[in-house]
């Protein structure tokens, strides 16, 4: 065993001890679950500091989207299980193709529900698993390390960089030692655990908050959304069609029942359905004035 992943971590903030909380062990219930609460207090006002950093992010995916690019996450363990959920919420939410946000994980789909040991240790793997995407210059990548230093996804990156691709680079410590140097680098600093070493609590918590606000914004900007509204989702569940008539009827001031029938005349499409109303036109012109306007509602609508 080498002493120098112990070299790596021990100055790590998300591997320091966590004052406050010393004997969490030995404490009631209530009171375990206010510390915690008390700690995962920290998160957001850590996630404010970085958003220039995120908002650069953003943009280099914007960029990679209007380009016919994509976005990919990497990572390994908890961080890569947030990357393949954010991903994989892209398509219902704002219609888009499975295609354009990807999730990619250490061992792979096995690892999404069972973890399996020393697999983040594998930096040719992580090489292996984005040169099989072909990742070029239209490309944004993102990679999530919470300390930094995750061989696997280390090696994702710097092969993506290789590759041309919009390189990004997530983690939750101060000191970053990197031996490439990435477009963007966001780490805010959610400091010790409540439980030495957890970094599925307050630096999970501050990833998944990140990677929703990158996908979201990227999509507001590029049209996937009306005012604050989803008209691009996909209506795949009762409860998304529900959602796609309550919209019509918030856009288009109509009744359920009229709301209902425009759902249907535009085969379940949202945003073609507030097309056809406000233009009075047919689903096929809909589309084709959509096209023209990239997409956009308040090009249409203006």
């Amino acid at each position: 065993m080498s002493k120098k992943v112990f070299n790596e971590i021990k100055d790590l903030a998300t591997e320091s001890v966590n004052k406050w909380t010393r004997s969490i062990d030995i404490l009631s219930t209530r009171k375990v679950l206010e510390l915690i609460n008390v700690e995962d207090h920290q998160v957001a006002p850590a996630v404010r500091k970085v958003i220039p950093q995120v908002e650069k992010a953003v943009e280099l995916v914007v960029k990679s989207f209007r380009s016919g690019g994509h976005l990919y996450y990497i990572g390994a363990g908890t961080s890569g299980r947030l990357g393949v959920l954010d991903a994989s919420e892209c398509p219902p939410t704002f219609g888009v193709k499975p295609s354009l946000v990807q999730g990619i994980i250490a061992g792979g789909r096995r690892t999404l529900v069972r973890s399996k040991e020393g697999i983040e240790d594998d930096a040719e793997a992580g090489r292996r698993d984005i040169e099989k995407k072909d990742v070029s210059s239209k490309d944004t990548v993102i990679a999530i390390a919470t300390s930094n230093r995750t061989p696997y996804t280390l090696a994702g990156l710097k092969q993506a960089k290789k590759m041309r691709a919009s390189t990004v680079f997530l983690c939750c410590n101060r000191k970053v030692r990197l031996l490439f140097k990435p477009d963007v680098i966001i780490n805010p600093i959610t400091g010790p655990e409540a439980i030495a070493g957890s970094t599925r609590m307050k630096a999970g918590t501050a990833t998944k908050l990140i990677l929703n606000m990158i996908t979201t914004t990227a999509m507001v900007k590029i049209g996937k959304t009306y005012g604050n509204l989803m008209v691009d989702l996909q209506a795949t569940s009762e409860k998304l069609v529900q959602r796609s008539i309550k919209t019509l009827i918030t856009v288009c001031d109509l009744n359920y029942s009229q709301a209902k029938k425009l759902l249907e005349r535009a085969e379940g499409h949202v945003k073609s359905a507030i097309v056809m109303h406000f233009k009075r036109t047919d689903l096929k012109t809909a589309k084709n004035m959509l096209q023209l306007a990239d997409g956009r509602l308040s090009r249409i609508l203006k």
